[in-house]
Parts: C-alpha cells; structure tokens; sequence
C-alpha cells in the first residue's frame, strides 16, 4: 500500500491503543483474499505484536462452529428447520430448530447457570444440560433476537454427535486445516499475549484468569493470530476454498433478525453478525472474553475486510476501529474498477432481453456479466430480481420480492416467447397483451 495510508491507518490503531489504554493492539486489513497492511501496538513480551502473536477470540469461535453446522445442512444431515430434539435429544428444550440457535432466536438463556461460566473452568455437556432443566428458555422462541452463548454450545454437541468426534476436532479437519489456520487453537501455544483487565482510575493491570469453558466452549474458546483471522476474514469476504459453497456463505450473510431497532445498524444472520455502516453491508462478528477483544468484518461488495485483536477486558471500541480501517483503505486507495470485456451468450437468451410489461408497467430484463437475468421496473424502484437458469425455460428467483419463486417463459406454436409466468404475475411484451393468457381477459383499451 502507499505509504501514506500505510501511516495513516498506523496513526488510526495508535490513537486508539493510547486513547483507550490497551496493553497490545495488532490490526490488519485484508483485500482479495489477503493482508496488504498490518500494525500492532503496545508490548506484548516487552515487544511489539505481529502478526503471528495469539489472542483470544470470544465469541468469533461461534462463526466457525456455524460454518461447520451449515456444511451439515450442505451434506443433507439436516434441515435448518428441524427441531433440536432429532439431533440432540433428551433437552428440555428440544423444539427450538437449527436455525433459531445459528441466528439467536432460539429464546434460550444468554449464559449458562451458575458462576460466569468465562472465568470459571467448564463442565461437561451432562451438567451443562442438567443445569438448564428449568428456566432455560426465555423468550418464545422465533419472536426476537436474544443474544445466546447458551445456543452456541448447543449447537457444538450438534456437531460432535453427528461427526463422532469434539467440536473442535471438527473444526481442526473441516475448516480451519483447509483454510491454513495452524495458529487457531483452543488454549494458547506458542507466542501469546496475555490477557488483562485495566483499572478504571489507575494505569494498571490485573491478569485474567482463562479456563477451557468445557461444553460452553464452542462459544468462545478458541485463540488465533492476525494472520490466521487475516484468512478468515477472507474466507467471510468470498473466499470459501473448498470449505463451503459460495452460495452457503451469502445464505450466511443474510439478515434473519435486527438487534437494535426500526432503523437497524447490526443484526445477525445465520451465525454472523451483520453491520450496516455508511452504505457498506458488512459481515462478521466481535469477541470478547475476559481479557480479550476481538473483531472481524468484511464488505463483500468491496472485497475490503478488517480484523482487531486487543488484550484488554473493556473500553476498547474495536468494532469502530475495524470499520475505519476498511472505510480510510478504500478511500484513500479507491479501487480501479474490473475492464469490461463482452461475453458470448445464448441467442435464445438473448431474445428474451428487452421490454416486458407487468400489467401497465414497463420492465426491462436484461442479462448481466455473470450470466444471471435481472427484471426489474424501468423507472427503478419496484419489484426487482435476479435469476438462475434451473432449466429449459425456468429460472428460479435469487433476492428481492421474487427470491425463490420461479419465474417460466411462456411459447407460442412457433417457439417465439410470448409471456413471462412469475409466480402466477404475467409479463407481456405490451401491457395486457391479448396474444398471452392473461387472467381476466383483455377486452381492449378504451
């Protein structure tokens, strides 16, 4: 990167290192699927952090054990919608479905019962379990979000059952082998910071304590490095490898409940936060155990994501820092758009492009570099959606109003296309054409 952004977002973590008092900060911004800048701050073995130095991750633990539940739904082993109770029977709590505790909807508890489970050593998934036999559920599960490190660990007996293996050896074997993260392990090896708490009043510090959470683990046990949250930011950015579909990580990425209001600034979909931050669609997730802050985003559309690690309880605002890292990168340096370069396509497909009227409204489809059609109104606005070939003549449906439904091009004798069926809505070449089987008839205008 240039040397002047390189010093501005170094300028960017060194305020924030001082401001907020941190005994270490390393920072990292990743484009492409790589890192092109990183910083760090303050000692760490009375040296400056790099980029191979550990920190605990908190609750980004929970984006990987997601990840590794939906490449269970990708095999067929289950369905979002199931009801706990098939995989992991025995619950009291047994109905609340799949998709609930990715998204934290389930209604369970926040914390499990007893001491704060982060600074005490963990029992096993019986005495978990055993714990939450009354009370357990606090909400209606599906009627709104309700943050749950309950849920999580959960969902880690989901996947050892079905595995026959831990959690974590999952993880090890599905995701964080493939993607080259040798440095993310569940206690610290190797170099590491250690984690502390900073008085309020006085410039000084208190160890934190860091037991292994036993089955509330898979909520946030795991340590790693910049370079190895460099990877997994990327792999949130788009580049899944061979770990998950691409179509799987945007089914991730998808809004399913808000956390903060009508106007919603962060959410959650299907084990990631969501944040929306000056026009940027963001996704990812903070951490934060005692001792420890953590973040990582990504904006997909820019192909720009960012990561934090701190050792510090509080008061360090790395969810702030990471989005200025990504936003001060692609102002400073502005991408140069991808060259435009024509591509062959189909002459049937290129027929059914142009002019289409949903009753009197005027649409245009149009089919773009990837191959995928987009309907949408002429004068924008509207109902407008992307299409996938499923088949001769049918698309299915990828966002918008139509996401999902399928949308059928409709023959004449001749072969010529004379309507679109989308989910029972006909479009015609001119509004209400007589030559189509509108309902209702055409009588004519008048």
């Amino acid at each position: 990167m240039l040397e002047s952004t390189e010093h501005a977002l170094f300028r960017r973590i060194a305020r924030e290192q001082a401001a907020c008092r941190a005994p270490s900060l390393v920072a990292a911004v990743v484009r492409d699927g790589e890192i092109v800048w990183s910083g760090g701050r303050g000692r760490v073995g009375g040296e400056t952090p790099g980029t191979d130095v550990q920190y605990r991750l908190g609750s980004i633990t929970k984006t990987l054990v997601a990840t590794a539940v939906m490449r269970l739904r990708d095999e067929g082993r289950l369905d979002l919608n199931d009801p706990l109770e098939k995989h992991v029977p025995g619950t009291p709590f047994g109905s609340v479905t799949v998709a609930q505790l990715l998204s934290h909807t389930s209604g369970l508890t926040a914390e499990s019962p007893g001491q704060w489970w982060e600074r005490t050593p963990g029992a096993d998934w019986d005495a978990l379990v055993s714990s939450l036999d009354v009370g357990a559920t606090k909400h209606r599960p599906g009627a709104r979000f309700h943050y749950s490190n309950v849920g999580y660990g959960v969902l880690g007996e989901l996947l050892a059952r079905h595995r026959g293996k831990s959690w974590l050896a999952v993880l090890e074997e599905e995701v964080l082998g493939p993607l080259g993260m040798s440095r993310t392990t569940p206690h610290p090896a190797g170099s590491h910071a250690e984690g502390f708490a900073v008085h309020p009043f006085a410039d000084v510090l208190l160890p934190e304590p860091s037991p292994d959470a036993g089955a509330m683990a898979p909520a946030g046990q795991l340590w790693s490095t910049a370079n190895d949250l460099g990877r997994w930011t990327a792999f949130l950015g788009g580049a899944t490898g061979e770990v998950l579909a691409p179509s799987t990580l945007e089914e991730m990425r998808t809004m399913v409940t808000v956390d903060d209001g009508e106007v919603w600034t962060t959410g959650f979909g299907l084990g990631l936060m969501l944040v929306r931050y000056q026009g940027r669609r963001l996704a990812g997730h903070t951490g934060s155990m005692p001792g420890f802050l953590a973040v990582t985003l990504a904006d997909p559309a820019a192909g720009t994501g960012a990561l934090v690690l701190v050792n510090s309880t509080a008061g360090v605002g790395i969810t702030q820092l990471c989005l200025d890292l990504i936003t001060m990168t692609d102002e400073l340096e502005p991408r140069v758009p991808a060259e435009w370069l024509p591509s062959a396509v189909d002459p049937g497909l290129l027929a059914l492009t142009g002019l289409w009227h949903w009753g009197p409204t005027p649409y245009h489809l149009r089919i773009q570099g990837d191959g995928l059609l987009l309907l949408a109104p002429v004068e924008g606005g509207g109902r407008g959606s992307r299409f996938a070939a499923t088949g001769q003549d049918t698309y299915r449906g990828l966002d918008g109003y139509y996401a999902g439904e399928t949308l059928e091009v409709g023959r004449n004798a001749e072969g010529v296309a004379t309507h679109l069926d989308l989910a029972t809505f006909l479009f015609t070449r001119t509004p209400y054409d007589p030559a189509a089987p509108v309902p209702g008839g055409v009588e004519g205008w008048r």
